[in-house]
C-alpha cells in the first residue's frame, strides 16, 4: 500500500509539472499571437498611410549643421540616451493625408481644405495651420524639444528660422530637406500669399497623419474636416488620436538615402511589441511614399 501511494505521488507530481509547463507554453503562445496581431495591425496602418501619402513630412532629412541624425528617429523603452546635443530620443512618422480620404462623407476630400479639387496648393506660412512651430505637439527636428518658438509659428521645421525654404525643389536653407518651410507666398516670387489665384489667401494647408509613441503605446493622429477641438474654427488643430499598438518597446523610422533616379522617398520601419510573456515580436519593412497612389 505504501509503495502504491509513493508511486501514485510521483506520478501526480510529474503530471502536475507537465500541466504547469503546458499552461505556461499555452500562455506564451497566446501572448505571442497577441503581440503579433498588435504589431501587424500597427505596421499595416503605417504602411497604408505612407503608401497613400503624396508627401513625407517626418522624419526630416539629415541637417549637416546638427550633431544628431534627423533622418533616423528611434525610440525604445526604457529610454535610450539621445544623440549629440539632442535632449530626448523620440520616434515619429508623419505624412500628408490620403487624397481619397473623406471622413465626413461629403464627397469632398478631407485634404482639399478649400474644396477646389487641388491639394495643398496654397499653404499658409504656418504650413499645417495649427498655431505651432512644426506639427503641433511633436518634436519635428529630433532635438528633444516640442514646439520650440525660436522661429514662431511659421517655423515648420523647428530650426529657429521661419519661411526660409520656399517651393522650388531646392534646399534654400542648406539643411538637407527640400521645400519643408515655405512662406505664405510659397514660391517666394510675387509678394502675394494667394498662390492659386482664387482670391483667397493661404486657405489650403497640409493635413498631417502622425504616428508617435506615448509611453509604450503607439498612437495614430488623423486630421478631421470638422471642428474637433470646439474652438469654432476648422484648421490643423482639429484631429483625433487613437492607440494602434500597446506594449511597444521599440519604434524606429529611417528616411533612406534617395538617389536622383528614385521615383519617391523610401522609408525603413521597425516596430517591436513586447507586452506580456516572451521576448516580443519585431516587424520590419520598407515602404515608398505614395507607392499605393
Amino acid at each position: 500500500m505504501l509503495l502504491a501511494v509513493a508511486i501514485m505521488s510521483l506520478l501526480m507530481a510529474a503530471l502536475g509539472e507537465v500541466l504547469i509547463q503546458s499552461s505556461n507554453a499555452e500562455r506564451q503562445v497566446d501572448s505571442r499571437l497577441k503581440q503579433l496581431q498588435e504589431a501587424r495591425f500597427a505596421m499595416e496602418r503605417m504602411v497604408e498611410a505612407v503608401g497613400r501619402a503624396p508627401r513625407l513630412l517626418l522624419p526630416l532629412a539629415d541637417n549637416p549643421a546638427t550633431n544628431w541624425r534627423e533622418q533616423v528617429r528611434e525610440q525604445r523603452l526604457p529610454p535610450a540616451p539621445p544623440e549629440g546635443s539632442s535632449v530626448l530620443a523620440s520616434a515619429v512618422l508623419a505624412v500628408t493625408l490620403d487624397p481619397a480620404a473623406d471622413r465626413d462623407g461629403n464627397a469632398v476630400a478631407d485634404a482639399d481644405n478649400d474644396g477646389d479639387l487641388v491639394f495643398d496648393e496654397d499653404l499658409p506660412a504656418d504650413n499645417q495651420r495649427d498655431g505651432a512651430p512644426g506639427i503641433v505637439g511633436i518634436d519635428d527636428d529630433g532635438d528633444g524639444l516640442v514646439d520650440e518658438a525660436g522661429g514662431g509659428n511659421g517655423d515648420d521645421d523647428e530650426d529657429g528660422s521661419a519661411d526660409e525654404d520656399w517651393m522650388d525643389g531646392s534646399d534654400n536653407d542648406a539643411d538637407g530637406s527640400l521645400d519643408e518651410d515655405t512662406p505664405s507666398d510659397m514660391n517666394n516670387d510675387s509678394g502675394t500669399a494667394d498662390d492659386d489665384g482664387d482670391g483667397l489667401v493661404s486657405e489650403d494647408w497640409l493635413d498631417p497623419v502622425v504616428f508617435y509613441l506615448a509611453g509604450g503605446t503607439l498612437m495614430e493622429r488623423r486630421p478631421t474636416p470638422w471642428d474637433e477641438n470646439g474652438d469654432a474654427v476648422i484648421d490643423g488643430r482639429d484631429y483625433t488620436e487613437s492607440p494602434i499598438a500597446e506594449g511597444v518597446s521599440f519604434f524606429r523610422v529611417e528616411r533612406l538615402p534617395r538617389a536622383a533616379s528614385d521615383r519617391a522617398q523610401l522609408l525603413d520601419l521597425t516596430l517591436t511589441v513586447a507586452d506580456g510573456d516572451g521576448p516580443g515580436v519585431t516587424l520590419h519593412t520598407q515602404v515608398r511614399v505614395g507607392g499605393r497612389l
